[in-house]
């Protein structure tokens, strides 16, 4: 079905958790407007010819005030395409049909594109390599493309190959730096960094058993635990700096846990270590 009427209770399913799969096309209307019913007919006849490449979500505004204040519709009919949880384009009106056509064109992936999301799904199931090859295909089709060079980036890091990753990143522009994706890839590529020289983990286990106290020694097993993805030992160890000299090299086991609060992707993990910082700190 590519044409549903959507409210308030199952906008976030139907319209931002599906934007995830396939471009969804919000149409805010009311039975009042005239040129809603212009329009209306015209998104759901194309709802049907494009076959799936999108999905009309069909928003009554009068039954639905809150969702539409929170969308930024201040006329009708107004029409917001959602990918992947976002806005990313938008009109306003009755426009002619070739106009909406073209509109609608604009939300279809290119080549490189879908690339860049069968790439995605590869490094889901666990194949960094293949998902590699196919972002370095998407990447050859459109050099600028910012989004495949990020995720290039992550790949790169997944393969345990830092040098590729900085190149991407510094082939960014500055505004796409800001980007909290870019600024946790950078985190990453930073602990890579740090542990290629480190000792084994062997090592430094050997010489806290000799002395607890020595922190450099904790500094550095912190840092490779996090390099390696093993963040709640990381964690334990810079909790255990913060225990022992809250003001070793100027309070790095603060700020070291404070960065990866920012890089772990697990809610409930990063909610029992702020914990067990608060309890540290006092």
């Amino acid at each position: 079905m590519h044409s549903i009427d959507v409210d308030e209770k199952d906008f976030e399913r139907e319209v931002l958790e599906r934007s995830y799969e396939v471009p969804v096309v919000v149409d805010f209307w009311a039975p009042w407007c005239g040129p809603c019913k212009v329009l209306k007919p015209v998104l759901e006849r194309l709802a049907e010819e494009y076959g799936g490449r999108f999905v009309l979500a069909k928003v009554n505004s009068d039954d639905n005030q809150r969702l539409a204040g929170q969308f930024g519709v201040r006329g009708i009919p107004t029409v917001k395409a959602v990918v992947n949880g976002e806005v990313v384009d938008e009109f306003s009106g009755a426009l002619p049909e070739s106009e909406v056509r073209a509109f609608l064109d604009r939300l279809q992936p290119s080549p490189a594109e879908e690339l860049r999301q069968q790439a995605g799904q590869q490094r889901k199931d666990g194949s960094a390599e293949k998902a590699r090859e196919l972002l370095q295909e998407a990447q050859a089709l459109e050099p600028e493309n910012e989004r495949v060079r990020i995720d290039l980036a992550r790949t790169h890091l997944d393969l345990d190959n830092p040098e590729a990753a900085r190149e991407q990143l510094a082939g960014l522009s500055p505004t796409a730096r800001l980007d909290d994706a870019v600024k946790e890839l950078e985190s990453r590529l930073a602990l890579a960094e740090q542990s290629r020289d480190l000792p084994a983990e062997k090592a430094l286990l050997d010489r806290l058993d000799k002395d607890p106290d020595d922190l450099e020694a904790r500094l550095q097993l912190a840092n490779r635990y996090a390099a390696e993805h093993r963040y709640a030992e990381a964690m334990d160890q810079l909790l255990e700096i913060i225990r022992r000299d809250r003001h070793f090299e100027d309070d790095i086991g603060r700020k070291n846990l404070l960065a990866l609060f920012n890089l772990i992707d697990d809610p409930e993990l990063v909610r029992e270590y702020r914990r067990r910082l608060a309890a540290a700190l006092h």
